[in-house]
């Protein structure tokens, strides 16, 4: 005869037997009693015979049947043999599982297209992304690593050195021709300059005003321009001809390197007092699979 399949209405039969009441058992698996109730009815109809002994004068908690006392130890060991293969199963498949937080920019322009290259690296590690502008809780939200901007201190992570970059004005190829050369940093103050709103919150990060001043170039006024709090959207933009960026050499790296953006004033260098760093909690360090990913960024990174 085929076994039924009917999981449910063992664990309803069985936190039944146990409570002696369909609402107690109803609570402990979250559906309500008359769900418990319609599950041990099905059992009972596939079986032939009760489970319960059901009426009785006085009778206010339910009764198994002499055959089905016998027959609970087995059940509750099934059930039990049951959830721990189940539990096993999940471990398996959440340890080829990496969940890495990065920031949505940084997602698009440096790790996305190099990510296949760890994919083939290491083909039974599944990487699951966690985009946000946000600091996130690593334990709350299942985080194994990550890659932040910033400073380097993250209280209760390691922090490890990736990448530290340079800041400075980029443009569409058409713009520069269309506007034949800048000559002077000043030259860019009549271009619509782009601003990274997204750098507003970090510390340090520096402004057009910064760069300016660099150059050269005191009390020019940037507050106008084009404003954009995402910093792979400020590169599309100049991208597409609509102003001047203030880019991250490590955002901006690629599109300089295929031509669709063009740096201006390289001469003026200007080192960012901001880092990447990889970060992860110091009790998930022995992980393979993160020491792996680890490892793969910061050879990224010297390549890059």
């Amino acid at each position: 005869m085929k076994s039924p399949v009917h999981l449910n209405a063992l664990r309803a039969f069985e936190a039944s037997a146990r409570h002696r009441s369909f609402s107690a058992a109803a609570e402990e698996l979250h559906v309500t009693p008359a769900a418990v109730g319609q599950l041990v009815r099905t059992l009972e109809d596939w079986l032939g015979t009760a489970l319960f002994v059901r009426g009785g004068s006085g009778r206010t908690r339910l009764v198994a049947t002499e055959a089905a006392e016998r027959a609970l130890p087995d059940i509750r060991a099934g059930l039990a043999s049951l959830s721990l293969g189940l539990q096993r199963l999940k471990e398996a498949s959440a340890q080829s599982v990496l969940t890495v937080t990065v920031s949505p920019a940084f997602a698009a322009k440096w790790l996305l297209p190099r990510i296949e290259r760890f994919q083939s690296a290491c083909p039974d590690t599944d990487v699951r992304l966690d985009t946000s502008l946000k600091p996130v809780d690593f334990v709350a939200q299942q985080i194994d690593i990550g890659v932040r901007y910033g400073s380097g201190v993250w209280p209760g992570l390691v922090a490890e050195m990736l990448m530290d970059e340079e800041i400075y004005p980029v443009c569409s190829p058409q713009l520069l021709q269309e506007r034949g050369c800048f000559q002077q940093p000043c030259d860019l103050t009549r271009e619509t300059l782009i601003h990274d709103l997204s750098m507003d919150n970090h510390t340090g990060f520096p402004s057009w005003d910064d760069w300016l001043r660099r150059a050269g170039m005191n009390g020019v006024n940037t507050a106008r321009g084009m404003k954009i709090n995402n910093s792979a959207a400020v590169l599309q933009a100049a991208i597409d001809g609509q102003g001047i960026a203030l880019a991250r050499s490590v955002m901006a790296r690629d599109d300089v390197a295929a031509g669709r953006l063009v740096r201006l004033f390289p001469e003026v260098e200007f080192a960012s007092p901001l880092a990447y760093y990889i970060v992860y909690r110091a009790q998930s360090r022995s992980q393979a699979r993160l020491l792996a990913f680890r490892d793969w960024l910061l050879s990224e990174a010297r390549t890059a």
